[in-house]
């Protein structure tokens, strides 16, 4: 006999909480001996190739208040385009780069910071190439389910017009909060600036995934 399942309901929804980081990154906060090292916490190895690149940023509440304790994670392809362990392409990607980090921001100033790789660009699904990208995942206090958006390069505007992700936004304006700002460079190192707002008129598209 089957059983009915209709007693079960579903888990309410919880914020990130306070504790996050004492899950995520102990080390990081100063809980040490939990683990060696915090995951995704290390620096992209440097047998990793393609063009160095660092991300930085600040996230930022609907009123204008910088977040002093989101936590961020980045997932992208290497140099060439290609995620580790993906599908056709499992094992051809670069075995030097992990394709993921992880980074709470700074408790005082709020700021981010991966040091990563320019990836390249993505096969698409019908065999079009998304433009070269990252994806962030954001929590923090408040956040109820994880937030994902992208972060495009303002050096690849041919590539991100024909994006096909950027061809499904019918509000072209909005298309500017998923676009980096360039912002100098460190001992030659190109810097990218993505502040991530998370209401408001300058909010950020999220995507629904």
């Amino acid at each position: 006999m089957v059983q009915s399942l209709s007693r079960l309901k579903e888990s309410p929804s919880q914020t990130a909480g306070p504790y996050v980081h004492i899950g995520t990154t102990p080390n990081f906060i100063g809980i040490n001996h939990v683990y060696a090292q915090d995951l995704g916490l290390a620096p992209c190895p440097a047998a990793a190739k393609g063009q160095r690149i660092i991300i930085t940023g600040q996230v930022f509440d609907g009123s204008g208040a910088v977040l002093k304790d989101a936590l961020l994670e980045l997932w992208q392809a290497d140099a060439d385009g290609l995620y580790p362990g993906r599908g056709e392409h499992r094992g051809a990607a670069d075995p030097n780069f992990p394709g993921w980090f992880r980074q709470p921001v700074d408790g005082v100033s709020g700021i981010y910071r991966f040091e990563t790789i320019k990836p390249g660009a993505v096969p698409f699904i019908d065999g079009r190439k998304m433009a070269p990208h990252v994806t962030l995942w954001i929590v923090a206090r408040g956040i109820n389910i994880g937030l994902h958006t992208r972060v495009y390069f303002p050096d690849e505007a041919a590539a991100n017009e024909a994006d096909p992700i950027f061809t499904r936004f019918e509000l072209k304006a909005r298309l500017a909060t998923l676009v980096a700002a360039r912002d100098g460079e460190e001992d030659g190192v190109p810097v990218y600036r993505f502040d991530i707002h998370l209401q408001g008129d300058k909010e950020t598209i999220f995507f629904d995934i």
